[in-house]
């Protein structure tokens, strides 16, 4: 089996425009996704899919094999689809461009989970967390899983809702955007419709759920920070002086 890891690099972003190549510690952020990516014991390949020739230049100058995709496209699904459409592969892996802490242990254990159930179309990664603030932020996307661990949904709002006092050992989950796909399942999900919920929650994972389709979940204890805001980005500096 063939495993591609694709990072998704996007440079316009509405609260922080040029984020992928923004410095972190002398480093554009897109190097630091694609340096820990490369530690990947099962990648069999790795690339990076941008729609602006600055991101396109700046992957070719630190290594990284880059392709141009459609500046059109609404979600980094689609130009993952568009990067790897003629292209040899069993397994894709979603790596986001803005998870400049990614593990390789997490990619290794979500490519694993597709390797090992062959015949569950997708997979992605979920951490416990407490009771707290988190859970109740809506940036911090909620899921819920069943006893085999496939999503039963996912949710900006606290699922479950705790009507009655949970007990010390009850898990909550929060969703990290990380995903794997079998390429046929991805270039199958790309072409359905935006479904309700989907639209609802602006979740892009509830439009597999409500077609049917299975998503099984892995379980880690990793956190990371994506970086959506210059707050963010000084957290993940913040975390990389205090690791060197």
């Amino acid at each position: 089996m063939e495993v591609i890891g694709v990072i998704p690099a996007r440079y316009a972003s509405s609260r922080l425009p040029g984020k992928v190549l923004l410095d972190i510690l002398g480093k554009p952020m897109l190097q630091h996704v694609w340096e820990r990516a490369k530690k990947s014991r099962l990648l069999d390949e790795l690339l990076i899919a941008c729609d602006d020739e600055r991101v396109l230049a700046a992957a070719r100058k630190f290594g990284a094999k880059a392709v141009m995709t459609s500046v059109d496209h609404a979600s980094g699904t689609d130009r993952i689809a568009e990067a790897m459409k003629g292209r040899p592969a069993d397994i894709i892996i979603n790596i986001q461009g803005d998870e400049p802490l990614i593990a390789p242990s997490v990619i290794d254990a979500l490519a694993k989970a597709l390797l090992k159930d062959e015949h569950c179309p997708m997979a992605t990664v979920i951490k416990p967390v407490a009771f707290s603030e988190e859970l109740e932020n809506p940036n911090v996307v909620k899921v819920v899983v069943d006893a085999r661990g496939y999503a039963l949904y996912f949710s900006r709002s606290l699922v479950p809702f705790p009507r009655a006092k949970v007990s010390a050992d009850f898990k909550f989950y929060k969703h990290l955007g990380i995903y794997a796909y079998r390429k046929d399942f991805l270039m199958k999900f790309k072409k359905l419709p935006a479904s309700a919920l989907e639209k609802a929650e602006r979740l892009e994972q509830l439009r597999v759920l409500e077609a049917g389709f299975h998503i099984r979940t892995v379980e880690t204890d990793m956190d990371t920070i994506g970086v959506d805001t210059a707050e963010d980005l000084k957290k993940v500096e913040a975390h990389m002086r205090g690791n060197r």
